[in-house]
């Protein structure tokens, strides 16, 4: 055993004690953030628009700050995006993480001098916890992979624009500098195709021992490093291989396709990150779910999903939530998010100490590849397909194929024509062409050869009447997804 081995054992000990500590007082813990987040934003222009002077409870706050959306809030955003300061949080931010918007464009997210730091630490306190419970720290000697964007960032207003996993390629501890890859330089190719060729060259010889990433890009490594080591299993060409972190999507569609890729089981630590906050992460291979991170700067609240939508919904603290129940995830932050909902949904799985697991989106959405498209960006897509085209449809939804019989992954738009186009193909484009004006993250991976463009499935005439009356959902007010992130209802109409 290292020395590097041993002080991450000790530290790792350290580092779980310290979460324990705050863990088993929950209600105390975020009393504690919210009276913080409250007093250093009292200055700001949100916080004097909000009257944070008069706020002592929860309950002042929840009737002097309204929910939001980016859109809700896009207003102060854009002031402080040119350069002003004391807008939604105290100065201004270190960056702006730039991430995919719902209904114009890009979201840019503050992340500030005190929000950075968290996430920063959630990601390295999952390896931490994940040390003390199993022993194992032999892979700190290995190296490490961690597949992220390009890490170069633009500036504009003394603030950095990047997106978040560039940003936070700038923070790599020093003491895994040695060990990590791929080289920067590597890690600065825009074209993920051409990233990905590059990644391998760096690593198939190296000793890998920590492989990090969303489980679709993975996926890629993975397939390139078989054909260029001539068909040998992952674990075949990394003998150290033996965790693999990810985030951003559900791996369980992947996990049966990368254990036969790997040739073995490999532990894994599930982390939940997005731009506006590090959320959870996986603290036990034991015990269902992620840890909800109740001391790093963000204020939760939770409403019932199916009240969500009513005209005066509950917001409930961390006190108040069961186990089982889908809640809709708000948040107010270090960075200056004020009762944001991220649009997320989520599930505790224990309450002693609060674990959750994510369990969809609020509406409807697919992210199979990290790509959060949603139902509105697929109808606007469709619509100016049919407008632009002498066509009539009856009924249509669509779905991510994961694992094509050839090709790259897509997405598949099942569709009942009245009229057919003349030109499928020209039909099709001009959803692909669609689809990437309005998400980035989409157009993303298209443009890095993750994604191919869409693909068009005709469903036979009734072919979704008949898939409604087989699930007893036919009439009433029952209607077809717009999309899922499964193939349920897409291999019904396709049987």
């Amino acid at each position: 055993m290292s020395i590097k081995s041993i002080a991450a054992k000790i530290f790792a000990r350290k580092i779980y004690k310290q979460t324990f500590r705050w863990a088993e007082k929950p209600i105390e813990t975020q009393q504690r953030v919210f009276k913080s987040l409250i007093e250093n934003a009292q200055n700001t222009e949100f916080g004097k628009d909000h009257h944070f002077d008069q706020i002592k409870t929860f309950e002042d706050f929840q009737r002097l700050v309204p929910i939001r959306d980016y859109e809700d809030l896009k207003s102060y955003i854009e002031k402080v995006v040119k350069g002003e300061s004391d807008i939604l949080w105290k100065g201004k931010p270190l960056y702006f993480a730039k991430t995919s918007g719902t209904t114009s464009g890009a979201k840019f997210i503050p992340l500030t001098k005190e929000s950075m730091p968290y996430h920063i630490e959630a990601a390295r306190n999952a390896i931490l916890h994940y040390i003390n419970e199993t022993g194992n720290a032999d892979f700190v000697d290995g190296k490490m992979i961690f597949l992220q964007g390009s890490p170069i960032l633009t500036e504009k207003y003394g603030i950095k624009f990047g997106r978040l996993s560039g940003i936070v390629a700038h923070f790599v501890p020093k003491y895994l500098q040695k060990n990590r890859m791929p080289s920067w330089e590597t890690n600065c190719i825009d074209d993920w195709e051409t990233k990905v060729d590059a990644i391998v060259d760096e690593t198939i010889k190296e000793d890998m021992s920590v492989i990090s990433g969303i489980p679709s890009w993975v996926q890629m490594y993975f397939e390139r490093l078989e054909k260029k080591s001539g068909g040998k299993k992952i674990g075949e060409i990394f003998k150290n291989f033996n965790l693999f972190i990810y985030g951003g999507v559900n791996y369980e569609p992947y996990r049966a396709k990368f254990e036969n890729m790997i040739g073995r089981k490999v532990d894994s630590i599930e982390l939940f990150p997005a731009s506006e906050g590090f959320f959870a992460y996986q603290d036990s291979q034991k015990e269902k779910g992620m840890l909800l991170l109740l001391n790093s700067g963000i204020f939760y609240e939770f409403i019932k999903a199916d009240e969500f939508f009513s005209e005066n919904p509950k917001a409930l603290t961390i006190g108040e939530v069961e186990v089982g129940v889908n809640y809709v995830l708000i948040i107010s932050t270090n960075a200056g998010l004020w009762r944001y909902n991220i649009g997320d949904t989520i599930q505790f799985t224990s309450l002693a100490p609060h674990r959750v697991i994510v369990s969809g989106r609020i509406k409807h959405y697919i992210s199979a590849f990290g790509e959060h498209v949603i139902a509105n960006e697929v109808e606007n897509a469709m619509k100016e397909a049919v407008n632009s085209t002498n066509i009539v449809i009856n009924e249509f939804t669509v779905a991510p194929q994961i694992n094509p019989s050839n090709g790259l992954p897509y997405h598949e738009w099942l569709i009942e024509f009245e009229k057919e186009p003349e030109n499928m193909e020209v039909f099709a484009e001009t959803i692909d062409n669609s689809m990437r004006k309005q998400n980035i993250y989409y157009d993303d991976l298209i443009t890095g050869n993750v994604l191919r463009k869409v693909v068009v499935t005709k469903v036979s005439k009734n072919g979704f009447q008949d898939y409604m009356k087989s699930q007893g959902k036919l009439g009433g007010q029952n209607k077809i997804p717009r999309l899922s992130n499964n193939r349920d209802i897409a291999d019904n109409l396709t049987k």
